[in-house]
């Protein structure tokens, strides 16, 4: 009997600690695969629509190392290669890119990549086309940067060679500030505004602005749980006062909307 309370203290001891080792956390993966799935009304890259105000189907998947590498892609239907350019081949986008982030402080993280966007077999530009000669290939290359503060994001991208077929844009820029504000109940508010920049174009001027313009959004995202998800964002730009941007039936791909979107993620 002189040993029993000895006894108890010890079991309760090696159950204090069972419940210890049970609640520890899992160890952090050294990597995870996402995928995803979706459609907007509108697909709408700087503002600038790429469906000519149709819907797109989307997807991509995304690679992610805990030291902060990752590799990702993206896919979606288009119409802009020939509604703009003048081609008759170029229906699709495969977006492909890469990058490292992490955080310099606390509060502030970066991220530096390389994306191309390709265009599959996309003729811009080529002979027999209605856009001949007044085009190049509609494939992209970028590098980027961007630093985060807070909610704050800003975002600098440059192109490595032509941007989208536009001839001698070698350098194009896009400048982009956005925040990200968490209003609860998994409902997210995204501001943006943005600035393209395109050398040498000089379509209706004579300085080789033409192709320059800003762009805005304002997106209220909601998260539904189980991997859905919905948006509904206000879209708009100045192109109209530069008129470049204007598929082949004079429709300024730039104006005004409201575009729907919704995505599964798994």
């Amino acid at each position: 009997m002189t040993f029993a309370p000895l006894k108890i203290a010890a079991s309760f001891a090696i159950l204090a600690t069972s419940a210890s080792f049970a609640q520890t956390k899992a160890p952090e993966p050294d990597y995870t695969l996402a995928y995803n799935i979706g459609a907007v009304s509108d697909y709408r890259f700087r503002g600038i629509s790429q469906t000519s105000f149709k819907p797109a189907v989307q997807l991509g998947v995304d690679f992610t190392h805990k030291n902060g590498f990752y590799l990702g892609a993206f896919g979606s239907n288009v119409k802009w290669v020939k509604d703009f350019n003048g081609a008759t081949k170029g229906s699709y986008e495969v977006d492909l890119y890469g990058g490292f982030k992490g955080n310099i402080t606390k509060d502030v993280g970066f991220d530096l990549g390389v994306i191309t966007y390709q265009y599959p077999g996309n003729n811009s530009g080529k002979a027999g086309t209605p856009g001949a000669g007044s085009y190049s290939n509609a494939s992209t290359n970028e590098i980027y940067g961007a630093l985060s503060y807070n909610v704050l994001t800003f975002k600098y991208s440059r192109s490595m060679g032509d941007f989208l077929g536009n001839l001698r844009s070698s350098g194009s820029q896009y400048f982009d500030l956005s925040a990200n504000f968490d209003l609860g109940n998994g409902f997210t508010l995204t501001p943006h505004i943005g600035r393209q920049t395109i050398p040498n174009q000089n379509f209706n001027s004579t300085d080789g602005k033409a192709a320059n313009y800003n762009d805005y959004a304002l997106t209220l995202a909601k998260d539904f749980g189980n991997g859905f998800s919905g948006s509904a964002s206000v879209i708009g730009t100045d192109t109209k006062r530069p008129g470049f941007y204007r598929d082949t039936k004079n429709n300024d791909l730039g104006k005004s909307t409201v575009a729907i979107g919704v995505k599964y993620s798994f």
